[in-house]
């Protein structure tokens, strides 16, 4: 073997650090559980909340703006249309995450995009749920 091609196998430094020692402070196993756990139960929770909005899209095809109005602001349907929102967005939020975590190698880049991941889904949510509420108050069937 050459004098070049030995240095540059023998140019690392031995290391007395474990593999434990390495993985310190790298994150820890049972944060992920939680975040995979919630991640299931909101695709469980959408599952009947899907289905429940397409049983109504044949109707709601065939209706016009001033029935869906007093549609979708029956309580029923109201806080079924909140439930959506919050899985649908929760949901969504935690798939983003996992993505930004696993592709984005910068560590404050990383920060700076989970944060607006967070603060983004919120708004969106806070905005629907908002919008579902004020038809539900305004348009919804209120008995007297």
């Amino acid at each position: 073997m050459t004098e070049e091609k030995k240095s540059a196998y023998t140019h690392t430094q031995p290391t007395i650090r474990t593999p434990l020692g390495a993985a310190r402070g790298l994150g820890s196993a049972k944060e992920g559980a939680h975040h995979w756990w919630m991640q299931r139960v909101s695709a469980i929770a959408l599952v009947p909340l899907s289905l429940y909005w397409l049983s109504y899209l044949p109707h709601l095809t065939s209706s016009n703006y001033a029935d869906f109005l007093g549609w979708i602001g029956a309580p029923a349907t109201a806080i079924v249309a909140i439930l959506f929102v919050i899985a649908s967005f929760y949901h969504a939020a935690l798939g983003i995450q996992v993505i930004i975590e696993d592709y984005i190698i910068s560590e404050g880049l990383k920060i700076a995009t989970l944060l607006l991941n967070k603060f983004t889904f919120f708004a969106l949510a806070a905005a629907c749920i908002f919008s579902i509420a004020y038809i539900s108050f305004t348009h919804g069937h209120m008995t007297p």
